[in-house]
């Protein structure tokens, strides 16, 4: 029920209950204040801002490297998980599709570790949002490497770097748009003792960062386009014959 009236409402109401479903501004003025902290070399503040807006991890002993290399990852990431997937969602479903689609990935971002008490909903709530982040995060992967050479990045660097990195990581989703912003930014993204993407690469900095939102947003674009397309026209049924 609650579907189909969601379903038939005008497209600028739909918009309004979409929007809170999103984290663009979000995740892009997270990572901006983290590039701000780097620039201005205050590293323990970089630290503080990348472990309450965007990771979950200890950051307590990052290097400046580490930190931008953090945040360059998680807006990758997010910028498929928080953006791109809902987006997909609410095109195949609807409202309620994005909808279910968020639950479903905050119910990841907070059950999803492997502890005694949550092993099982937080098994559940991983799987769930490993399937429904597999079309998003390649989708992003794809327009992340079109965008790299309209903006002057190395859209072949990122070619490279996604194909030998996209599966390196723990996450099935999480590699393809974390490889291509490796590649394309030229940094090397080193999660201590877990995945290396485009090893070859310098290390990140805050400069790196900025050029990170400036791909994120035009990858956004290319996405948010891709994803308006006219659907195919179905194929008419075909009567039996007598």
């Amino acid at each position: 029920m609650a579907g189909g009236a969601a379903a038939r409402l005008p497209w600028p109401a739909q918009g309004v209950f979409l929007k809170p479903l999103l984290a663009r501004r979000a995740l892009l003025s997270a990572v901006g204040e983290v590039e701000a902290a780097l620039h201005v070399g205050n590293l323990p503040e970089a630290r503080r801002l990348l472990a309450w807006h965007l990771v979950s991890r200890d950051t307590t002993h990052l290097s400046a490297a580490e930190v931008a290399g953090a945040a360059a990852e998680s807006l990758a990431e997010n910028l498929s998980d928080s953006v791109v997937a809902p987006l997909l969602a609410y095109r195949a479903g609807g409202l309620p599709l994005a909808a279910l689609y968020r639950y479903t990935n905050t119910a990841d971002a907070l059950w999803g570790y492997r502890t005694p008490d949550l092993e099982w909903p937080g098994k559940v709530a991983a799987r769930a949002d490993d399937l429904l982040n597999l079309a998003p995060a390649r989708l992003s992967a794809a327009c992340a490497l079109l965008a790299a050479p309209l903006l002057g990045l190395d859209g072949r660097a990122a070619w490279r770097a996604w194909r030998s990195g996209r599966r390196v990581t723990t996450s099935p989703n999480a590699g393809h748009p974390m490889s291509v912003f490796a590649g394309a930014l030229g940094v090397r993204l080193d999660k201590r003792g877990v995945y290396v993407l485009n090893p070859e690469g310098r290390a990140p900095g805050a400069s790196d960062l900025r050029a990170a939102r400036r791909l994120a947003h035009l990858t956004l674009i290319l996405a948010t386009l891709c994803l308006m397309l006219p659907r195919p026209p179905a194929c008419p049924a075909r009567r039996a014959r007598p």
